[in-house]
């Protein structure tokens, strides 16, 4: 195996929704169908156990998410597509980049600081309160998922940027203690990629409990665009289309021409009841036939399960040779 041209994950956290798909999954399954790349996508179990403790949910997580990434087209037989947890050569390696990462680094990473920032603000007397070893040296794992297949770009949004110059600067001690192993990965953020807004006008996450699940009913789907906030403006009157949650969420899913067109019937007056109802179908023409795909996998895990083994067994042919071509580097061998 090659090193990855490509490389992400996404967190057994949850139930994807909206925003996962025109943030991650939908160029992610773009990608997987390049013949002329390498591309590594995975479900980072791992991750999820800073903040998930539930072990029910967790596997239901991951099950979603890798029904809905299939279902939505991934090609699994042209890229790697496997579970985080299979990879034991990822583990072993955070413990290795762990041994050389400083700890002025991870004090230094955003995730760290707010809960501390939160902490401080509270009053509490521990600025580290309910801060776990999990969350503080999270990327270094996130490191190691990286460097585990010297991916050569990772994507990822605005957010995560810190995380990959702080893999870069792992990957290059590494380098620089030992041999030149790691390749130095690119970050590539996505500028025209949509961030979009929840029910209550804020982005759509799971934290804020606002998101629209991918592949929920019909009935459901429309329930939840009903929903979504909107300004007092009457039916004719004249809206901004650029400060709409409803016009952000049609935006990601049309086409240019088809968003010019919308945009034009929102300066010249549309009502929201109209709007939202022209939204859900929309959306729902897309996601129908993904949605019965979604529903008959979810019916057969093993099935599922089944692709993961395999994408595990093809992303082992890169990892075990490389972990022992990285522990023989570091003086972890044989000793006859």
């Amino acid at each position: 195996m090659k090193n990855a041209d490509f490389l992400t994950g996404i967190t057994t956290s949850g139930t994807p929704h909206l925003g996962n798909y025109v943030g991650a999954i939908r160029p992610a399954v773009e990608t997987s169908k390049n013949k002329e790349l390498i591309s590594y996508y995975f479900l980072a179990d791992y991750h999820s156990l800073i903040k998930n403790h539930d072990p029910k949910l967790r596997k239901q997580s991951a099950l979603e998410i890798a029904a809905s990434w299939i279902a939505l087209g991934l090609d699994y037989d042209n890229c790697v597509f496997y579970r985080q947890s299979d990879i034991p050569e990822i583990p072993e390696l955070t413990w290795i980049l762990t041994c050389l990462t400083a700890k002025g680094l991870m004090n230094r990473a955003h995730a760290y600081k707010a809960t501390v920032a939160e902490n401080e603000e509270q009053g509490h007397k521990e600025s580290d309160k309910g801060i776990t070893m999990g969350l503080f040296s999270y990327p270094v794992l996130m490191a190691a998922d990286i460097l585990m297949f010297n991916a050569r770009k990772v994507p990822v949004g605005k957010d995560q940027v810190q995380h990959l110059e702080m893999t870069r600067d792992i990957a290059a001690r590494f380098n620089h203690v030992y041999k030149k192993l790691f390749v130095l990965p690119e970050v590539v953020v996505d500028e025209t990629s949509a961030v979009l807004a929840g029910l209550d006008g804020r982005k759509m996450s799971k934290s804020y409990h606002n998101y629209i699940p991918l592949f929920d009913t019909q009935k459901r789907l429309r329930k939840l665009i009903m929903k979504i906030k909107t300004n007092s403006l009457g039916p004719d009157e004249p809206k901004d289309p650029e400060t709409c949650t409803l016009f952000s969420i049609y935006k990601a899913f049309a086409s240019r021409s088809e968003t010019k067109k919308m945009a034009d019937r929102y300066r010249q007056g549309i009502a929201w009841g109209i709007m939202k109802q022209e939204l859900f179908e929309y959306i729902d023409e897309i996601l129908k036939a993904p949605r019965k795909r979604y529903e008959e996998l979810i019916k057969n895990p093993s099935d599922i399960d089944e692709v993961l083994k395999k994408g595990a067994m093809k992303a082992r042919e890169f990892s075990v040779p490389f972990l022992e071509k990285i522990r023989k580097t570091i003086g972890i061998q044989s000793l006859g």
